[in-house]
């Protein structure tokens, strides 16, 4: 039986495009279809698959979108939440469109639609199983399989918020499908996050002392600063959940069960310490 169409997918087909040659989507049989005839999978779980070619291979794998999900649904992060919403909602039209580029799970769109009343959120990410959750994160929350370097499949101008949280980025395409009222909102650590985990599982990720610098770079041709906000503040951690911090960033694919087994290793107490910045196409 074919998969039906998801109700919160139905309102971007007129958005969409269709990745291999840029025309529009429309749904057949389980599937979005072009007029040409490029055929994409809509998935049971409720995501679409326009990823076509190489697949990426650095997405969320089903231990770390696990991981994820039990982190985040502590509500240690919600503080971070609440000022991406806020940025949000603050730009966007009550009714807007809000793209979640490398979305994960969903957690981020999600508090950003909950703001929104009417809105309609899309979630883009390479990890299929973290698409899982992200369709069901929002009942106005799409998701689609897709590599934030490569041309979003998405018309010009249709997005009046972009979300960039913990995720690469495109910023011709941001400037791309950003109308020219909207607003990127991008959140990333500073050199303070996380640093007691970092101090003690010395094969963690580290934070680049140069990514402010690049990011201003990177963004400077497309867009400019409108607000900022520094999100930073101490939250208490059991052993559980920060085995699933560590789990859920990329540090876990540099980490093996020896790194975590001593039980004095983690810390129970951590700092959370990032930027949010709003910022407007120029």
């Amino acid at each position: 039986m074919p998969v039906l169409l998801p109700p919160a997918l139905e309102p971007f087909l007129d958005l969409l495009c269709c990745p291999t040659c840029r025309t529009r989507l429309h749904h057949d049989r389980g599937t979005l279809r072009c007029p040409v005839g490029h055929t994409f999978d809509i998935a049971r779980h409720g995501y679409v698959s326009l990823l076509t070619g190489t697949r990426p291979t650095s997405g969320d794998d089903a231990a770390m979108v696990r991981a994820r999900d039990r982190f985040l649904s502590t509500g240690r992060y919600a503080p971070v939440r609440q000022v991406v919403a806020r940025l949000s909602s603050d730009a966007a039209p009550e009714r807007g469109t809000v793209v979640d580029v490398g979305c994960g799970t969903g957690y981020y769109l999600a508090g950003v639609l909950d703001q929104l009343p009417g809105a309609r959120g899309l979630g883009l990410d390479t990890s299929a199983r973290a698409l899982r959750s992200a369709a069901r994160a929002h009942e106005r929350a799409a998701a689609a399989t897709w590599d934030v370097f490569r041309p979003f499949p998405l018309a010009d101008q249709v997005a009046d918020v972009v979300l960039d949280v913990f995720a690469p980025r495109n910023p011709s395409e941001f400037r791309r499908v950003l109308r020219p009222t909207g607003r990127l909102v991008v959140v990333r650590p500073t050199g303070r996050h996380l640093a007691e985990l970092r101090g003690q599982v010395s094969a963690m990720v580290t934070i680049d002392p140069a990514k402010e610098r690049r990011l201003h770079h990177a963004l400077a041709p497309f867009f400019e600063a409108a607000e900022t906000e520094r999100i930073e503040y101490a939250t208490s951690l059991t052993r559980a959940e920060a085995l699933d911090l560590v789990g859920m960033t990329p540090s876990a694919r540099h980490l093996n069960g020896a790194d975590l087994d001593d039980d004095g290793l983690l810390p129970d107490r951590v700092t959370v310490s990032l930027l949010a910045t709003a910022y407007r196409p120029r």
